[in-house]
């Protein structure tokens, strides 16, 4: 008995301890949270999912990046005649997204090319798939949230070689197309003009992601400081060279960079150089909930 309950106080104890033996671990460097797109660091895949041929590619960010179900981002590229075979995730969402070129995309079995850059975004429980039929290697994206840390898949055993083409997408799609983006000034009480578009909205997901935006700032534009409690949010830099402020540490960004930024981060963005800074944002909620407030605050208001 008496073992028992010096056991018992002792978990106790430990657990109480845990908060603050965490808060004495450094937080690692900012340098060292933005991850790089490294070419010679991929890995080669073959029949992925029970896909054609191969493609190349490596994790930017794992499912420790971020306090949330965020899970990963991949990167790589789709060699010609290669891709990802349909399959299915349960308790995911997963989003594909080509930078360039174009390819065949599936949703449900309905298949169409998208031309780069643009994406599909897949809901939990429906089947997705991407194929590259052309001569060019495709940059490619890969998104994974989920509604819980734990990343699942069933695969259909079909490569999507030779599929029917629909001209017009039936599933949902993602443009990342400037002449959409809209400006807005000093944004978040920052210097210049933006150019922003909300691409995916919290509607397209079923789980607590809840928007993928698209910027682009001219050079001597930037984001102003800004922290969401409840929202956590991955920037990656499709294009030009800039900084990013994250809890007092600034560090260069460029081409290929993904930045996590945590529940409750602040975080600024600036140009720099002579080409502007184009940007993917990927915001997942803390929790559904969180969604919900999220979605209630940024409604247009009717009159």
């Amino acid at each position: 008995m008496t073992r028992s309950l010096t056991a018992a106080a002792l978990a106790l104890a430990l657990a109480g301890a845990a908060p603050a033996l965490a808060q004495t671990v450094a937080a690692p460097a900012l340098s060292e949270r933005i991850a790089h797109t490294d070419p010679a660091k991929y890995r080669t895949g073959r029949a992925v999912h029970g896909g054609a041929g191969s493609m190349d590619f490596g994790s930017l960010l794992g499912v420790d990046a971020l306090d949330t179900n965020f899970i990963f981002l991949h990167r790589g590229v789709i060699h010609p005649g290669g891709g990802i075979g349909a399959h299915f995730h349960n308790d995911c969402e997963e989003m594909f997204v080509i930078l360039d070129g174009e390819a065949q995309f599936t949703i449900d079995g309905r298949t169409s090319v998208l031309k780069g850059p643009a994406g599909a975004p897949t809901q939990a429980g429906h089947s997705h798939g991407i194929y590259n039929p052309t001569d060019k290697p495709v940059q490619w994206l890969n998104i994974n949230v989920g509604m819980t840390k734990v990343y699942d898949a069933f695969d259909l055993g079909d490569p999507r070689v030779g599929a029917p083409l629909d001209p017009i997408p039936n599933f949902m799609t993602l443009r990342l197309d400037r002449t959409l983006l809209r400006p807005v000034e000093r944004m978040k009480g920052g210097q210049g003009t933006a150019q922003h578009r909300r691409a995916l909205g919290p509607s397209v997901f079923r789980t607590a992601w809840s928007y993928v935006d698209h910027i682009l700032l001219p050079p001597g534009a930037s984001i102003g400081r800004d922290a969401q409690a409840e929202m956590s949010e991955v920037y990656y830099v499709m294009g030009g060279e800039g900084t990013v402020t994250l809890n007092g540490q600034t560090a260069t960004i460029r081409a290929g960079d993904a930045v996590p930024v945590r529940l409750g981060e602040a975080k600024a963005f600036a140009t720099a150089g002579a080409a502007p800074l184009e940007m993917m944002v990927i915001g997942v909620a803390k929790d559904l909930e969180a969604k919900r407030a999220f979605v209630q605050a940024t409604a247009p208001r009717r009159r």
